[in-house]
């Protein structure tokens, strides 16, 4: 594969795509090299790379952005060509044409084809001319908001604001009235800026009932062009994919094959080289209706779903084509095999309204199984804060069909455990068992819609007798000094384990654990929680891996003490769970701000504080603006009142529930 060209390639991104990149150059002998930033000085993939480079502080924009310091840190190691991964980067012509004047190969798309596919205004006229659909919109550049809004009601509402460099739905905004125009432009145009550099918008019509489904394209130099047929990425939250899997339930053999053809005829029309995804929107009404919306010039969040129905090494066929070699396959080679389903895994709060987790990974079990793999960018010891992206891992299984790569990614995510940062893993298996979902009746705001039925239940009682019987459980191992083993043995009447615990959405919770009978011949225990009746349980295993037996129901878990506080997962979620003697978790979320302190609710950077103290304010009314991890989240107003203190100034960074902004009632 031209290894002899490629004996050192220097992966410029960080996190789970740095790592998977990293998989396909070790198997193939290449020595990979890492950068990374001061925050991700112990990260996992500078931990697996062949060799790594610092490139900078925190901040993206002084690191991972850095095209100097990406082609300086190649140059210094050695590297004779650069993989972008996704995002930072790998859309940014100006990375390849460094890396051409450095004398380092770039395993991407000549800049040409990033130039007229990064920009949607650009992209759009390229795609029609070559005879792609292409959604009814604005086709001018750089539009003021006096055009957006013309533009907006020529092609009436609902419309899409979207940003012209770049996806991932940051910046992108549904507006449904005409009333809504002005401060979706201003948000979006604010928030376009702080992801791509870039604020401009461009306006396109809004598809009722939409679908989600792109095609992978891989182009080789020697004007080869063939299609992994198509994925679909419906399930998404504020335009953020979250469930992806291939191929399509919607689509017919017709429609796959012609869209299959569009895509390719896109990739030709702009010179494309390299793997790329073409994204069409398909209404769910109209299935043999789509539209062109974008292309993305890079390798995909989602790749592995085609991988896995596909049998082809994405990363391993864009390192062959960068080395200057055909594609060892035509389209008639290329037939799908059965079915795969990926889940991406972030660090986010689903309880409260999906805002950015951070902390260290304390414990970390990953799921193993047939049809199983997991792309991961952490380990025990990482570090989760704000600079970068939530995500954390993708889950992904294949199956026979749909029906068993659904079942085998719900166990996936229920055998995985991330404890001391909150994940949204439980929300993706209640999504997962949807009946909408496993009926594949999707669109991209079906999640939206589910979201009131999608909340957790809180924590299980499984989850408090993993903390109650581990301790206990794991005295029984101790085949020491009896006197030592902590299971409230006495002579007589068995004794009952009493500990209190501040539980996160329950308060306060006595548990009560009584050895059931003889603990040395079998240890399972009666527990009661708060006085409810008592329960016959169990636990199996040492350490931190364990099977919760409750009324004969075995139930993974993964248990982790530090100090007062332990850590449990029972079910793929995860919870932190403290003796009362260190109260903290499990406040009652109604009760935010009732005081008139408006609090961060993650950590961040305050980006925009809109009052002024003294200033009358309306309960709703914004009053400032945090952004962590892209996000941008407005606060508001908890009643009507006047500003008292504005504590932070723009531009300030602050932690999860400090203080912004107190309003004190008429």
């Amino acid at each position: 594969m031209g290894a002899a060209m490629f004996d050192t390639v220097l992966v410029a991104n960080r996190g789970e795509i740095a790592v998977r990149v990293m998989r396909t150059l070790r198997e193939h002998g290449i020595r990979s090299v890492a950068v990374y930033s001061d925050a991700d000085a112990d990260a996992l993939h500078v931990r697996l790379a062949d060799a790594a480079v610092r490139i900078g502080p925190a901040a993206a924009v002084d690191s991972y952005l850095r095209v100097d310091r990406i082609v300086d840190a190649a140059l210094a190691s050695g590297a004779q060509a650069i993989h972008p991964g996704y995002g930072f980067l790998s859309e940014n012509p100006a990375l390849p044409r460094a890396c051409a004047e450095a004398g380092v190969v770039f395993i991407g798309p000549p800049p040409g084809a990033i130039d007229a596919m990064g920009d949607k205004i650009a992209a759009k006229a390229t795609v029609a001319a070559a005879g792609v659909s292409v959604v009814p919109g604005s086709d001018g550049t750089g539009l003021d908001d006096e055009a957006l809004v013309h533009a907006a009601r020529e092609v009436g509402f609902p419309v899409l604001l979207k940003p012209s460099a770049g996806g991932g739905g940051k910046g992108m905004r549904l507006v449904e009235a005409d009333l809504e125009l002005a401060d979706a432009i201003e948000s979006a145009r604010r928030e376009a800026a702080s992801a791509f550099g870039d604020d401009t918008l461009l306006v396109e019509r809004f598809v009722t009932n939409p679908r989600h489904i792109e095609i992978q394209v891989l182009a080789d130099g020697h004007g080869n062009v063939v299609h992994l047929g198509e994925r679909e990425c419906s399930l998404q939250r504020r335009h953020q994919k979250i469930i992806e899997e291939a191929p399509s339930p919607l689509l017919t053999p017709v429609v796959r094959a012609e869209m299959g053809r569009q895509a390719t005829d896109a990739a030709r029309a702009c010179g494309y080289r390299g793997a790329g995804t073409v994204e069409f929107i398909v209404s769910a009404d109209r299935p043999d209706e789509f539209f062109f919306m974008e292309m993305n010039t890079r390798l995909q969040v989602e790749h592995p779903v085609t991988e896995l129905v596909y049998g082809v090494d994405l990363v391993e066929q864009q390192l062959r084509v960068a080395a200057g070699e055909a594609l060892p396959f035509t389209q008639a080679d290329l037939q799908p095999n059965g079915h795969a389903i990926e889940a991406r895994v972030y660090a986010e709060d689903a309880e409260r309204g999906f805002l950015p987790t951070g902390g260290t990974v304390v414990g970390l079990r990953e799921a193993v199984g047939a049809g199983v793999r997991v792309d991961s960018g952490i380990a025990p010891g990482s570090s989760i804060g704000s600079d970068y992206d939530p995500m954390l891992s993708k889950v992904i299984a294949w199956g026979n069909d749909r029906a068993e790569a659904l079942h085998r990614l719900d166990g996936a995510l229920a055998s995985t455990a991330v404890l001391g940062v909150t994940t949204n893993i439980g929300f993706l298996r209640r999504l997962l068992a949807d009946a909408e979902v496993r009926a594949g009746a999707l669109d991209t705001g079906l999640v939206e819609r589910r979201l009131p039925e999608l909340g957790g239940d809180g924590v299980p009682d499984a989850a408090l007798v993993a903390v109650m019987l581990a301790p206990l459980s794991e005295s029984l191992a101790d085949t020491g000094d009896p006197w030592r083993r902590l299971v409230g043995w006495r002579h007589g009447e068995a004794a009952a384990t009493r500990r209190e615990f501040d539980v996160p959405g329950r308060g306060r919770v006595v548990v009560l654990a009584t050895p059931d009978r003889d603990v040395a011949a079998a240890p399972s225990w009666r527990v009661e929680l708060d006085g409810s009746a008592p329960i016959v349980c169990s636990v199996r295993g040492h350490g931190v891996d364990r099977t919760i037996v409750v009324e004969g129901r075995a139930q993974p878990a993964y248990v982790h003490a530090a100090g007062r506080t332990t850590h449990v997962a029972v079910g793929g979620e995860s919870w932190a769970i403290t003796e009362v003697e260190q109260r903290g978790a499990g406040a009652d979320p109604s009760a935010a701000h009732a005081d008139g302190i408006v609090r961060s609710p993650m950590p961040g950077t305050v980006i925009d504080v809109a009052v002024e103290v003294g200033q009358s304010i309306t309960a709703g009314a914004a009053v400032a603006a945090v952004e962590a991890m892209k996000m941008e989240h407005t606060l508001a107003a908890p009643f009507d009142g006047i500003v008292d203190v504005v504590h932070v100034p723009a531009g300030a960074q602050v932690g999860l529930d400090q203080p912004i902004v107190t309003i004190q009632r008429p």
